[in-house]
């Protein structure tokens, strides 16, 4: 059993992870009594699939109640679809967003490793990063929407998968190849530093109760399909990381969530079958 103490400093933890992950403030005699350190926030990487809890609530919650108060309009799954996306993109600051985008710029060309991780580092969007956030966005609305045309079930379920599993993957990433950003003042660097194996484990249970709920009303296929589709694609962004970069970025962990997640949607879609 875990002891009192430490299930606060779990607690501290999930509540950094909370605070460097989203736009929900952490503030006042609460932040006092979080702490900060490196340690720490290398420690809240566990609970990374533990903010996806929030993140897919609030989606769910925004999907749901335009879904059910616009009625049984043919736009009805789209509007949802897309108010949705919009309401995680304003609580998450497009924190994952905009590593897609830095990782498209510097990896869209024929840049040198060197190049690449130079243009990673710079603020501005070019038109790699550009199309790639089009892309995406676009992908996560259109297959909301083909879900929503399925019902409303499966594409709560979807995205309550979506954004816990997407937050497990990035870790794998971490665990797997050295970073390799030369910046002592990245964001990502104490997260990215290491990742334990029982940080690893703690990141999976985070994971096991809602995609096991899903598992449930939607069906096994479902949930392994989405899990599979998934992590190809991470497994794929790793390789081609390990290529180009000889390791990872903490941009590269936002494009390996905004990957795992879209390809979350494309697995559960295909594991519905045909709309007939």
């Amino acid at each position: 059993m875990f002891s009192e103490e430490a299930m606060r400093q779990a607690l501290r933890h999930y509540l950094l992870a909370l605070q460097f992950f989203t736009r929900i403030p952490v503030t006042g005699r609460l932040a006092a009594w979080v702490g900060y350190s490196p340690d720490m926030l290398r420690a809240s990487s566990a609970h990374f699939p533990g903010v996806g809890w929030v993140v897919g609530a609030c989606a769910a919650v925004v999907y749901a109640l335009l879904y059910l108060g616009l009625g049984a309009a043919p736009a009805t799954p789209w509007v949802a679809a897309a108010l949705s996306t919009a309401a995680t993109v304003l609580l998450t600051g497009g924190f994952h967003e905009d590593g897609l985008a830095d990782v498209a710029d510097g990896l869209g060309g024929a840049a040198s490793r060197e190049r690449a991780l130079e243009i990673m580092k710079d603020s501005r969007i070019g038109a790699f990063g550009a199309m790639a956030l089009v892309l995406a966005l676009l992908s996560k609305i259109s297959l909301l929407a083909l879900l929503g045309q399925r019902g409303l079930s499966p594409a709560l379920a979807a995205l309550a998968g979506a954004h816990v599993a997407s937050r497990f993957f990035p870790l794998l990433l971490v665990r797997s190849l050295p970073y390799v950003s030369d910046s002592t003042r990245a964001k990502a660097k104490p997260l990215a530093d290491s990742i334990t194996a029982a940080q690893l484990w703690a990141a999976a249970a985070w994971c096991a109760a809602p995609l096991a709920v899903i598992a449930l009303g939607e069906g096994a296929g479902f949930v392994l399909l989405a899990l599979l589709l998934s992590g190809a694609c991470s497994a794929l962004l790793a390789r081609w990381f390990l290529q180009r970069l000889q390791g990872f970025t903490g941009d590269c962990l936002g494009a390996v969530q905004q990957t795992a997640e879209i390809a979350f949607y494309l697995g559960a879609a295909l594991a519905l079958g045909p709309l007939v």
